[in-house]
């Protein structure tokens, strides 16, 4: 695996390691969607690393799903994506506090969430190891 490709997944890992810490606080739980957002984009650009393509300076996952595609067979949730990426920019201004349509995610949500990013991380590194 390319160098940078492995630098995108340690820090996707880091996100990992965070959510670990803070995955059953009911008091952040936009948080925690917060760095599953984090390290699903770093998955992602992790694989445009591998194959040598620019790497784009967004954060949006159903974009960054849709340029990573054809390269592999994975076959994420797109709902769940299109969730993350409205938390993760809410979650950027304290007007909003990263709110789903109902209000702060719940811990359901939370737990969702994080099970959603676990997955994606460990296919993607497996996908990416094996190359």
């Amino acid at each position: 695996m390319k160098f940078l490709a492995q630098e995108w997944l340690k820090a996707a890992n880091d996100d990992l390691l965070v959510l670990d810490e803070i995955i059953d606080n009911v008091l952040i739980t936009n948080v925690t969607a917060f760095h599953c957002q984090q390290c699903i984009e770093k998955c992602l650009k992790a694989i445009l690393e591998e194959y040598g393509l620019r790497v784009p300076k967004i954060h949006n996952l159903v974009t960054l799903f849709g340029d990573v595609r054809g390269m592999s067979d994975f076959d994420f949730d797109e709902d769940v994506l299109d969730k993350l990426d409205k938390l993760y920019i809410d979650a950027r201004y304290p007007s909003e506090l990263g709110l789903l349509p109902y209000g702060k995610p719940t811990i359901e949500d939370a737990r969702d969430f994080y099970n959603f990013a676990r997955d994606v991380y460990s296919r993607i590194k497996g996908f990416l190891e094996s190359r």
